[in-house]
């Protein structure tokens, strides 16, 4: 039975991008233009992406930035660079996701940084977004790492009942770009909308009653607390600034505790 979800308009949102994209000879440097505007960031962690130097230098610029670091975790394909689906036991989920979690905490606290949160990347989230058997066999690996870790998935009820269901914290993740079904989950057969006035109207109307347009014409109310931006799409740093200047983005954790009353 779907969840009823209240309209309400959003005072708080985050802004999440992807860092240490990188590879061996293949560089993505054109990721840190977009760090000014972001308050939270994933950091690949060596599976499908991220080599040692580039998650230094990752860290490194989210230290200089003083946003939140989260691990970026995925299948371990560097050629299809995480984007081809793979079967796996809930024991080799296990082990990839503490592996890679594992990793970047212990990295980041070499700069005198704690990660905050895990966030599936590719074909893993797509898998994490539909399949709440395999979503939850991520959540209690993240889990194991740290109880206080927070899951971003998908926006949808796979990703709230994950978090009831594992005794997890959640935030539930929004594209500007994608295509949402009318239960509100993104239709991933669809090719992404990369029209900047779009997307800001589209984020507009989300900040204002918590509502997404969908492929049926109408709009769907749905869970927001971050936006992803990609930078594979077209004019990615002119939208994500556009966007902080309809709203200032703020970490997860700090939306969290506006909401509890700790933070005015």
């Amino acid at each position: 039975m779907q969840q009823t979800i209240e309209r309400k308009k959003i005072e708080n949102i985050d802004f999440n991008i992807d860092l240490a994209q990188s590879f061996g000879v293949y560089k993505n440097n054109a990721e840190f233009s977009l760090l000014d505007y972001a308050s939270s960031v994933n950091i690949s962690c060596g599976f499908h992406a991220g080599d040692p130097m580039s998650i230094r230098e990752a860290l490194l610029k989210a230290k200089e930035k003083n946003v939140v670091v989260g691990a970026h975790i995925g299948f371990h394909d560097i050629q299809g660079f995480g984007y081809r689906h793979m079967q796996l036991s809930e024991d080799e989920i296990e082990a990839l996701v503490v592996y890679q979690v594992g990793a970047l905490m212990s990295f980041a606290k070499t700069y005198k940084l704690e990660i905050e949160h895990v966030r599936p990347h590719g074909a893993m989230y797509r898998q994490a977004a539909e399949d709440f058997s395999f979503a939850c066999a991520i959540a209690k690996a993240i889990k194991k790492c740290s109880q206080w870790l927070i899951y971003y998935g998908a926006s949808g009820e796979v990703t709230r009942k994950v978090g009831e269901y594992v005794n997890l914290p959640i935030a539930q993740e929004v594209y500007l770009e994608k295509n949402y079904n009318i239960d509100g989950t993104i239709d991933f057969s669809r090719p992404d909308v990369e029209n900047i006035f779009g997307s800001l109207n589209r984020l507009k109307n989300l900040l204002a009653t918590s509502q997404i347009d969908n492929v049926a014409g109408g709009r769907t109310t749905i869970e927001a607390d971050t936006i992803h931006f990609s930078n594979k799409i077209a004019n990615a740093g002119a939208l994500i600034k556009q966007a902080k200047d309809l709203i200032v983005p703020v970490p997860v954790n700090y939306k969290n505790a506006c909401g509890s009353g700790w933070v005015e």
